[in-house]
């Protein structure tokens, strides 16, 4: 199935990889574009190299091509992927520095579990609400996917302001409950497959309720873990780790 994919605030590397990675495995994808869009031209250039070898190293027929120009990214796209930051992360950088001056520490209103704090939420809203305009404008039966925080008030006020956009909020939070079993386990990288559990919840709104290992509840051991070896653990992490303080 061939479709166009604009990915708006495409200049991070790790984030952009683990997309295209996602892309190539899903096969049906075959023969689609991925519009990599950043206002950022030198990290821009990076991203599409990687992502273009990527693809190409996979086997995988995908046209990859890139632009500073949001409207152009859009044009006759089926899907518009939101994972930006406005302003980058200098404008979180310099609000830490003022907020840790004034004894500000951790956040948790821009996402629950998160250190990214209220100022940076003025700034999101405004990016979302432009391209949700632009979409509406430009590829008005594109689905929005917005994976850039904050989700759940961006979501919220989007669906409320522009009923007639296809919007969907996506979070990848469920997946600590790796890292979890890691740690209370020691289980390795294919160990883990072995993990199954149950998360209900939107977003960063969500809950552990089952764990099991091979069958086992696990459970049992999370509570001793929390007990006896937690508060060595937060420590080493910072609180809005997905195995921190605030998480667990």
């Amino acid at each position: 199935m061939s479709n166009k994919i604009a990915i708006i605030g495409a200049g991070s590397a790790v984030f952009s990889l683990n997309l295209i990675r996602d892309l190539c495995l899903t096969r049906n994808l075959e023969g689609s574009t991925i519009s990599l869009m950043d206002i950022n031209q030198t990290r821009l250039d990076a991203v599409h190299l990687l992502c273009q070898r990527y693809a190409r190293e996979m086997g995988m027929e995908l046209t990859v091509t890139k632009t500073t120009n949001r409207q152009e990214a859009l044009q006759d796209a089926d899907f518009v992927v939101n994972t930006a930051l406005a302003g980058s992360h200098d404008k979180l950088r310099a609000g830490w520095a003022v907020a840790k001056e004034l004894g500000y520490r951790f956040g948790g209103s821009y996402a629950i579990m998160h250190d990214e704090a209220f100022w940076v939420n003025f700034y999101q809203m405004r990016l979302f609400e432009s391209v949700i305009q632009d979409v509406l404008s430009i590829c008005p039966n594109a689905w929005y996917l917005q994976l850039a925080n904050p989700v759940m008030m961006g979501i919220t006020y989007l669906t409320r302001r522009y009923p007639k956009a296809k919007i969907v909020g996506i979070c990848h939070g469920y997946g600590h409950v790796y890292e979890l079993a890691h740690l209370i386990l020691g289980l390795d990288r294919e160990q883990v497959k072995d993990i199954t559990f149950e998360v209900p919840g939107v977003n960063h709104f969500i809950w552990l309720t089952r764990m099991y290992y091979k069958g086992q509840d696990i459970f049992p051991l999370l509570d001793e873990w929390i007990a006896t070896k937690s508060e060595e653990h937060f420590r080493t992490v910072r609180s809005s780790s997905g195995v921190g303080p605030k998480a667990v």
